[in-house]
C-alpha cells in the first residue's frame, strides 16, 4: 500500500459460524463448518447432493440448532440458531403460495403476519407490482401463473418481509432454462436496487457464478466449505459473460470440486452397501 494511503474499511460480517455441526440420530450432515457473509453480499452455494446445504439453510433460518461446541455471530453479536427465527427472510425450493389467495394477498403475507392491517399491506405491495414484474396480474391466482411469475410472486413476498439476510433455496430450479435465465438476471436488478444480503443454493453451477460475488462449494456428507471463490466478473452481469474466459476457467475449477466430492459420496455409498 502506497505511503499516505487510507485503506478500505471492511466491513464486519453480517453472519459469522464456526465450527457449526449437525447431526440426525446416527447421520452427520455437517461438521467444522465455518462461514461469513458480509452485508450487501450475493454468496452462492453448490455442492453434491446430499451435502447439507438446506441444512445449513435451516440452522441459519432459526429452524435447526447445531449441535453444541459452535460459534454463531448475528450483526457482530454472539447468536444462537433458535434466535435468528423471524430475523432472517427464508425462501424454499417450492413457491409455497397459498392457492385461495390471489397474487397480491400471497405477496402481503409477511406483513400481515408482521400486524400491518390488509389494506395498509396491499397499498405497499401495489407499489411493489411492476419492480417484480407484477402490474396487472394482482387480482390472479396461482394456478393461473407460470412457474416463473409464481416465483416472482414468492420473491416479491421473501422481500416485503424486510430482512436484511435473505436465504434462497435454489428458488429457479424447476423452471425451464430460458425463463430460469430471464429469471437470473431480473433477481440481479432487484438485489442491486435494494442490496440485502443474500445466500443462494443452487445445483446449477453456471447460475452461482453469474449471480455471485463469491461461490462456497461445499464437501459431500458431513459437509463443510471445501473452497472460496471469488467471482471477479464485472457487475451488473450481462448474458455474454457466459462466455468470456475468466467464466470458463472458474467453471472448470468449480466442476472439478464438485465432481471430487460427488465420488467421494458414491463411494461412500457403495462402501455402506457391500458391508
Amino acid at each position: 500500500m502506497a505511503a499516505g494511503t487510507i485503506p478500505t474499511p471492511v466491513a464486519e460480517p453480517f453472519v459469522e459460524m464456526r465450527d457449526i455441526a449437525k447431526t440426525f440420530g446416527t447421520v452427520k450432515a455437517l461438521a467444522g463448518l465455518n462461514l461469513s457473509i458480509r452485508p450487501g453480499e450475493l454468496v452462492t452455494v453448490v455442492g453434491p447432493s446430499g451435502c447439507g446445504k438446506s441444512t445449513l439453510f435451516n440452522i441459519l433460518a432459526g429452524l435447526e440448532e447445531p449441535d453444541p461446541g459452535h460459534t454463531l455471530h448475528f450483526r457482530g453479536k454472539p447468536s444462537t440458531a433458535s434466535a435468528l427465527l423471524g430475523q432472517v427472510a427464508f425462501m424454499p425450493q417450492r413457491d409455497l403460495l397459498f392457492p385461495w389467495r390471489n397474487v397480491i394477498d400471497n405477496a402481503i403475507l409477511p406483513l400481515e403476519v408482521q400486524g400491518k392491517s390488509r389494506d395498509e399491506a396491499r397499498k405497499l405491495a401495489l407499489q411493489m407490482l411492476p419492480e417484480f414484474g407484477l402490474a396487472g396480474f394482482e387480482k390472479q391466482y396461482p394456478h393461473e401463473l407460470s412457474g416463473g411469475m409464481r416465483q416472482r410472486v414468492a420473491l416479491m413476498r421473501t422481500f416485503m418481509f424486510e430482512r436484511e439476510l435473505m436465504l434462497l433455496d435454489e428458488p429457479f430450479g424447476a423452471l425451464d432454462a430460458l425463463t430460469r435465465a430471464m429469471m437470473q438476471r431480473w433477481l440481479l436488478d432487484v438485489w442491486a436496487k435494494h442490496k440485502r444480503t443474500v445466500l443462494f443454493i443452487t445445483h446449477d453451477v453456471d447460475e452461482a457464478i453469474f449471480l455471485g460475488d463469491r461461490i462456497l462449494v461445499m464437501t459431500s456428507r458431513p459437509g463443510h466449505i471445501k473452497l472460496e471463490e471469488k467471482v471477479d466478473l464485472p457487475r451488473p452481469r450481462h448474458p455474454d459473460v457466459l462466455t468470456s474466459t475468466a467464466f470458463i476457467e472458474l467453471k472448470k475449477k468449480l466442476l472439478a470440486s464438485i465432481e471430487e466430492e460427488s465420488m467421494k459420496a458414491f463411494a461412500a455409498g457403495s462402501a455402506i452397501k457391500t458391508h
